[in-house]
C-alpha cells in the first residue's frame, strides 16, 4: 500500500512538473505578453516577469515594446523642379499598445517599412531640390506625419524619422559646383571693393590731416623706413613723396627776400673790356687809327728803310 501511495505522489509530481513546464513562461522587462485562448483575445496583458499559461489552449506572443531603428532603402525619385535625386532615411518607432500591434496588423515592422518606402517617395515628388539638400527638418516633420497616421492603428508610434543621404547625378554636382564658386568669387568682390572703400575713406581723411600739419608726412616716411629696414633687406627702395617737394617749394617761398636767389634775366650782366685809348695824330685834332699808330719803324716803301746789302764776298 505504501509502496503504491510513492508511486501515485511520484506520478503526480512528475504530471505537475511536467504541466509547469509547459505552462510557464518569462516575460522580460522590455516586453509584454499577449495571450489567445483558442483564438480569442485575452484582454489581460501579461507584464514582465513569471507567468503562466494554459498548455495547449493557450499561446501568447510576446512584443517588444523598446524603441526599433529602421533604415528606409533609398529611393530614386524626380522632384518638383525635374531633377533625378536618390534619397535614403532612417526610422525610429516603438509599439505603445501591444494588442493593436499583433491584432490589427500582420507583422508591424513590415508594414511599418514600407509606409516609410511610399511616403519617401512621395515626400520626393513634392519638393523642390534646394528643400531637399537646405530644410531637410520641415521634410522630416511632414515625412513622420505620413508614416505616423496609419501607424497609430498598429499600436506603433513613429518617434523621429530623419532624411541621411541625398544623391545626385554627377553633371548636377559640377553645375552645383560651379554655381558655388561664381556665389563665391562675386561675395569676394563685393566685400574686397567696399574695403577699398572703406580704405579710401581713411585715406581721404588721414590726407586731411597731413595736409595740414605737412611735417607729419616725413614722419610717416621715416615710419615706413623702419617699418621696411626691420626686415633685413639687402635693398631699401626709398619713395621721395611729392608732398614733400611741394613742402620744400612752399618753405621756400616763404624765405626772405635777401635769401632768395635771383631770376636769372634779372642778374647783372658781366663786364664788357675797356677799348683801348685812341691817339692823336702829330697836329690833327683826328685820332689815329690803331692800325697806323707809330710803332718806330719806316714803312717797307722808304728806301732809308731798307737795310743796306752786304759786299759780296770776293
Amino acid at each position: 500500500m505504501v509502496e503504491e501511495l510513492i508511486v501515485a505522489g511520484t506520478t503526480v509530481a512528475a504530471a505537475c512538473g511536467v504541466y509547469m513546464m509547459a505552462a510557464a513562461r518569462v516575460v522580460r522587462q522590455f516586453e509584454r505578453g499577449v495571450v489567445l485562448r483558442l483564438g480569442k483575445l485575452r484582454r489581460e496583458v501579461r507584464r514582465p516577469g513569471f507567468t503562466l499559461i494554459v498548455p495547449v489552449v493557450d499561446r501568447m506572443h510576446k512584443v517588444n515594446m523598446q524603441i526599433v531603428t529602421m533604415p528606409v532603402p533609398a529611393q530614386e525619385g524626380i522632384t518638383r523642379d525635374n531633377v533625378t535625386v536618390r534619397v535614403d532615411a532612417v526610422v525610429y518607432f516603438r509599439v505603445v499598445d501591444a494588442v493593436n500591434a499583433v491584432i490589427e496588423v500582420e507583422d508591424y515592422r513590415f508594414a511599418v517599412s514600407q509606409m516609410a518606402q511610399t511616403s519617401l517617395r512621395s515626400i520626393i515628388g513634392k519638393s523642390d531640390l534646394d528643400d531637399l539638400l537646405s530644410n531637410r527638418e520641415k521634410l522630416n516633420q511632414g515625412l513622420e506625419l505620413m508614416i505616423d497616421s496609419p501607424a497609430v492603428g498598429w499600436g506603433v508610434q513613429i518617434d523621429r524619422v530623419e532624411i541621411k543621404d541625398v544623391s545626385l547625378p554627377e553633371a548636377m554636382k559640377r553645375s552645383m559646383a560651379r554655381q558655388a564658386e561664381a556665389d563665391r568669387e562675386r561675395r569676394a568682390r563685393v566685400i574686397n571693393a567696399d574695403a577699398e572703400l572703406q580704405a579710401s575713406k581713411k585715406l581721404a581723411e588721414a590726407a586731411g590731416e597731413m595736409s595740414k600739419q605737412p611735417a607729419a608726412l616725413q614722419l610717416r616716411l621715416l615710419q615706413t623706413v623702419v617699418a621696411v629696414a626691420a626686415e633685413k633687406n639687402s635693398t631699401l627702395v626709398l619713395p621721395f613723396p611729392v608732398e614733400l617737394l611741394r613742402f620744400l617749394e612752399r618753405a621756400q617761398q616763404g624765405a626772405p627776400e635777401a635769401d632768395r636767389p635771383a631770376p636769372p634775366e634779372e642778374r647783372p650782366a658781366p663786364l664788357e673790356k675797356p677799348a683801348a685809348p685812341q691817339e692823336l695824330a702829330p697836329g690833327a685834332g683826328t685820332p689815329i687809327p690803331e692800325a697806323e699808330a707809330p710803332t718806330g719803324r719806316r714803312p717797307p716803301d722808304d728806301p732809308a728803310a731798307v737795310p743796306p746789302s752786304r759786299p759780296a764776298a770776293a
